[in-house]
């Protein structure tokens, strides 16, 4: 009996063993925010060894997927109304919504993996899994989900770069991906993924800070932890530099 279950991990582990690994790094484990950040580039790099050392004939893709924290977000749909105003007609909220999503692709994704793999693996701006909290019909879901897309996209907060992932050799992988001034603080998940003929073989990760620091995290941590106090300390100061400029216009 133990020397049968021996047989059969020895197996698995030659079999393990003939299934490529891929060694990814970034270029910043952490960002740093501070009154002067107007963004950064984020460079994601790796190789992909294979047990041989050597490549195999053929085609190898990469898909590299940086990931913020998730939150619930309520999204609203504004109409015009009597062709005058414009108002709030229809909303709806989302449990899961990445602070931060950006995928960057060797090809274009269709040509790498079908659908159902993209919807498992939530490869693709169409793929996020936002977990709507009612029960909705597809439709109205779906036209939300692309409102919430759209409006991401515009922001910088989403991205899609098919074909900017640059491979050498069949080994080496290298993909950069801007984060913008507004990007949320948290940890960030930076995902790679190794397709060949349609399917993932490979995959890992790699943890990314995204931090403020100095006076912007001053008043970060004060507006979570006293938001009563922050409120107020706000106030009073717009209030102490209104009187100031009235003060100065009046001399002159």
């Amino acid at each position: 009996m133990i020397r049968a279950l021996f047989l059969v991990v020895m197996l698995f582990g030659l079999t393990a063993a003939r299934e490529p690994v891929l060694v990814p790094d970034v270029s910043q484990r952490e960002v740093d925010i501070v009154y002067s950040f107007t963004g950064a580039e984020l460079l994601l790099f790796g190789a992909i060894l294979y047990p041989d050392g050597q490549a195999p004939t053929g085609d190898a893709d990469i898909a590299v997927v940086l990931r913020g924290p998730t939150t619930s977000m309520i999204l609203r749909e504004k109409r015009k109304l009597f062709g005058l105003i414009w108002a709030n007609a229809d909303s709806t909220r989302f449990q899961s919504v990445p602070g931060y999503y950006a995928i960057a692709t060797s090809r274009p994704l269709e040509k790498l993996i079908d659908e159902r793999t993209s919807a498992i693996y939530e490869l693709g701006l169409g793929n996020i899994q936002l977990s709507p909290s009612e029960a909705e019909s597809p439709e109205r879901q779906r036209r939300f989900e692309n409102g919430l897309i759209a409006l991401r996209q515009k922001t910088e907060l989403f991205a899609d770069r098919p074909g900017s992932v640059e491979i050498t050799k069949g080994v080496l992988y290298r993909a950069r991906l801007y984060i913008p001034a507004r990007v949320p603080t948290g940890r960030y998940v930076a995902e790679t993924f190794l397709i060949r003929n349609g399917k993932i073989i490979a995959a890992a990760t790699r943890d990314v800070e995204i931090r403020k620091l100095g006076f912007e995290r001053f008043v970060a941590r004060a507006a979570e932890t006293a938001p009563f106090t922050y409120g107020l300390a706000a106030v009073g100061l717009s209030l102490a530099f209104g009187f100031a400029a009235s003060a100065i216009f009046k001399r002159f």
